[in-house]
């Protein structure tokens, strides 16, 4: 059977090894963000993920985790074309720093697939882990999602030990959210500034002389 470790780093196996300090400063891939539906979600909420049936408050629990924990490891491996939101690093700093309860939260899957399913529980889990990897992949919605990430990993980090599940309750809706396409608002919602008209005098004919003084009096 897989380990915590082996199973959440794979998506992430090219990065350095070891938990890498993250420094503290914000990343903008826009310049006015966009805004995506956030408040907190319930566990057993089906926007988390895919359906479990039969789970128990726990589990629904370890499932909301799990999830967050997927999209975060998802944005490490796509987000890497711009290091200033450092996906790589604060994600290996997540699973240093939260890792008691993100591999709680492993058991307690595991132990749910195995009870539901039975002998078949582990391929269960590891095609439920392949799905739920995919559903957090996008192309068309990247920089909404990576930004989204990144500050949800942020935070994650300043969050104490134990409270990554009640991050995931409080973001998740807002990391499915970015997966949805995002345009940048400066182009398409800024006010026009009105701009005066610019009156040009006609040029002084009277300098002139001749040809050139007929053509500049025709011409105005």
């Amino acid at each position: 059977m897989k380990s915590i470790w082996s199973f959440a780093l794979k998506a992430a196996a090219f990065a350095a090894a070891g938990a890498l300090a993250p420094q503290a400063a914000s990343a903008q891939l826009f310049l006015y963000e966009p805004v995506f539906a956030s408040g907190p979600v319930e566990p057993s909420d089906p926007l988390v993920g895919l359906p479990m049936p039969g789970a128990t408050p726990a589990e629904y629990r370890a499932h909301l985790i799990w999830n967050l924990r997927s999209g975060l490891n998802v944005a490490a491996l796509q987000c890497q074309f711009s290091p200033y939101l450092r996906a790589v690093d604060n994600y290996n700093g997540i699973l240093a720093h939260h890792g008691r309860e993100l591999a709680a939260a492993y058991s307690s899957l595991e132990a749910y697939f195995r009870r539901v399913h039975g002998r078949t529980g582990p391929r269960r889990f590891d095609d439920y882990s392949t799905q739920t990897y995919n559903n957090f992949s996008t192309f068309q919605a990247q920089l909404g999602f990576c930004q989204t990430a990144a500050r949800i990993a942020r935070e994650a980090l300043a969050r104490r030990q134990g409270e990554f599940g009640a991050l995931a309750q409080a973001r998740m809706r807002e990391l499915r959210a970015s997966l949805t396409v995002a345009h940048e608002n400066f182009y398409f919602n800024r006010t026009p500034v009105p701009l005066s008209p610019i009156n040009v005098a006609p040029p002084d004919c009277s300098r002139l002389r001749g040809r050139e003084r007929r053509e500049c009096e025709r011409a105005n």
